[in-house]
């Protein structure tokens, strides 16, 4: 069985290379922090805060045509849990799926425009076990919103097909109540590998 597993993922391989050739794959990791305005003009005690701050993981697959169009899916989640208001644990998510128009403006740079949808989902850890006697466990409440999302990154080839890409996310997240404001930014930088002509 496993050396037919390995034989099927070789064959994937070289299917997926021979198609790439008229068009790209780009899959890359990144790490990037979301920052939003805060309520600095605030009297009561328990105001939702402000969305930022944590380091956030991520990656992204990319497929372009020929035109330098295509879609783009990425995800990214905050590493370590926050402090809500300074007495609850929670862990947001972003997840989008955009069109994608891509540029070349010089040799080895392309910027990427980006614009779409998706959700962030936010995860509310309760305090202590989830009510086991051995514990082990934890439970949790989430929340999810809808977003939109629009975002840039310039993409610079390095050494072959290997890239680096600082990059800009805007998220306007309708019904933010959790959070001081509706719009989310997310700054940051992606590594990543193209599959296929740039």
């Amino acid at each position: 069985m496993r050396k037919f597993f390995w034989l099927e993922f070789a064959c994937t391989i070289v299917v997926f290379a021979s198609f790439a050739h008229a068009q790209q794959f780009d899959f890359a990791a990144s790490g990037s922090t979301p920052w939003s305005t805060r309520n600095e003009n605030a009297s009561e005690a328990y105001l939702p805060p402000a969305e930022r701050g944590g380091v956030y993981p991520g990656l992204t697959f990319q497929y372009l045509t020929e035109r330098n169009r295509g879609i783009s899916i990425e995800g990214a989640f905050r590493y370590k849990e926050g402090l809500y208001n300074g007495f609850q644990t929670y862990r947001p998510i972003f997840f989008d799926i955009n069109g994608v128009i891509s540029r070349r403006v010089y040799p080895k740079t392309h910027v990427d425009l980006m614009g779409g949808i998706g959700a962030e989902t936010l995860l509310f850890y309760a305090p202590g076990n989830c009510g086991l006697a051995a514990g082990g466990c934890r439970s949790y409440v989430n929340s999810s919103h809808f977003l939109m999302h629009l975002g840039i990154g310039i993409r610079y080839y390095a050494w072959r097909n290997i890239f680096v890409r600082p990059e800009v996310h805007y998220y306007f997240i309708p019904n933010n109540f959790q959070f001081h404001s509706d719009n989310v930014f997310r700054l940051g930088a992606s590594v990543g590998y193209t599959f296929g002509s740039h």
